[in-house]
């Protein structure tokens, strides 16, 4: 695929997997992200094994996907990169405040606040209030796989 194309992919979806060095065996979990355009956001609990291996080594592998349900139509974008904890207090407000927006735009259920570090009883305006996650941003990536079908 050429950039316009898995640039699409990218904008057009919201879950992503990232790959991140474990031990002995490499560690996958599920992530929401935001994207600008240019770079990948993530928003992390702070706690768990992912933080572990982030703090041990910050490279990693980042999929994002889409396929039809009788997989006649597919495609993924597969990025190396590093994750980088954005430090930066305006930067981490606007990443949370599109966060909040892609959760209402796609009405997803409040369920998914707890993989950020909240309750579902919480109002999705907690994500910009409260800083309960690590804002992280994919940078210095080295290699992209993109491909699809047809």
């Amino acid at each position: 695929m050429v950039k316009a194309e898995y640039d699409a992919l990218i904008k057009r979806q919201y879950i992503s997997r990232i790959a991140f060095e474990g031990k002995g065996h490499p560690y996958i979990a599920p992530f929401m992200y935001v994207f600008d355009g240019k770079y990948l956001y993530f928003l992390s609990t702070k706690y768990g094994r992912k933080l572990e291996y982030f703090n041990a080594n910050p490279n990693v592998s980042v999929e994002i996907e889409d396929y039809a349900p009788d997989l006649s139509m597919f495609t993924f974008v597969s990025l190396q990169g590093r994750l980088e904890e954005v430090l930066d207090q305006e930067l981490k407000k606007k990443v949370r405040t599109q966060f909040a927006a892609m959760i209402t735009k796609n009405r997803l259920s409040s369920h998914v606040l707890t993989a950020l570090g909240h309750s579902p009883d919480d109002l999705v305006d907690a994500i910009v209030r409260e800083e309960r996650s690590v804002v992280w941003k994919l940078v210095g990536v080295k290699d992209i796989v993109a491909l699809k079908n047809g």
